[in-house]
């Protein structure tokens, strides 16, 4: 039977959410030009709060998207499973925007490869960085994060599972080994 750890809960994750919103205003120097785009579906839960925490320190609002990457994956042939199309909404020019692009886990960057792909269709951002709660290593492309919540290190056949009240659950980051 698989072993279940909790890594954060949801403390931890708002502690995370918190600091990065601090290093995302001090790395772009405030809010001028800033978009947060998350990728579905955990991405884009953190995508608001990160968006929210921004506002509430800056006092300036900050355009929030939502970025489905179905079509732009590299595994779309692969599977038998008919893929689930969910709704992109970007309802603002990306061009010369400096984009925080957020998911959950980063993992092989495969996502974030499709992701940026996908972006690039809405517009040319004068720069793109990427935002995670979870770094669990294991890379298959030369994609790293900006800012990183949780470097977790594991095992390239463990789970890393990000649970959310948005969803219906509680905040909490669990490993399932094996």
């Amino acid at each position: 039977m698989a072993q279940k750890k909790v890594v954060m809960d949801a403390e931890a994750i708002d502690r995370s959410l918190t600091r990065i919103s601090y290093e995302i205003l001090e790395r772009n120097k405030g809010t001028d030009d800033l978009v947060v785009i998350g990728i579905r579906t955990g991405g884009a839960c953190l995508a608001r709060r990160l968006q929210e925490k921004i506002e509430k320190i800056e006092g300036s609002e900050v355009p929030v998207g939502i970025l489905d990457i179905t079509l732009y994956r590299d595994d779309l042939m692969t599977g038998t499973k008919k893929p689930k199309l969910r709704k992109t909404d970007i309802p603002f020019s990306l061009d010369k925007k400096k984009v925080i692009l957020i998911d959950d886990v980063l993992f092989t960057g495969r996502t974030i490869r499709a992701a940026m792909d996908a972006l690039i269709d809405f517009g040319r951002p004068r720069l793109i960085q990427l935002a995670v709660l979870i770094d669990r290593g294991h890379r298959e492309l030369p994609i790293r994060a900006d800012f990183i919540g949780e470097s977790l290190p594991s095992a390239l056949w463990d789970k890393v599972d990000v649970k959310l009240k948005e969803q219906g659950k509680e905040d909490e980051v669990l490993i399932i080994e094996g």
